[in-house]
């Protein structure tokens, strides 16, 4: 069996977290998903796979996927909309709650789990 080297790629925990990043620095709390995606490749550090076009869609960085998958994902703990740090706004981006503010100052790697919710 021959094995294929590991693509290294930011995961969606990466991309939310560059969400949460920038929606804390919007007087508003909430992050567009115009800013969204001019930003994101400042905030989190992107390999050469996520900014290849996508296969699955023209036009479309890697990356973008997984910021999608923020919402697609929203009901699986571990998932920032799940877990209460951000809030979609359908066709606007997402907003930042206290709780997101809190994760966001405690850092990128913490892995404390959120009332009602333990980390396996």
């Amino acid at each position: 069996m021959v094995r294929r080297p590991r693509i290294e790629r930011a995961s969606e925990t990466d991309i939310a977290f560059g969400v949460l990043v920038i929606a804390s620095f919007q007087p508003n709390g909430v992050a567009t998903f115009r800013r969204l995606h001019h930003e994101i490749p400042i905030h989190v550090r992107l390999s050469d796979f996520d900014t290849a076009e996508s296969v699955m869609n023209e036009n479309e960085q890697n990356w973008v996927r997984r910021l999608r998958s923020i919402k697609a994902n929203a009901h699986l703990p571990g998932n920032f909309v799940h877990d209460g740090y951000l809030i979609h706004i359908p066709h606007v981006g997402y907003r930042i709650t206290p709780l997101g503010l809190s994760r966001r100052m405690r850092g990128r790697h913490d892995r404390r789990p959120t009332a009602g919710h333990s980390v396996a």
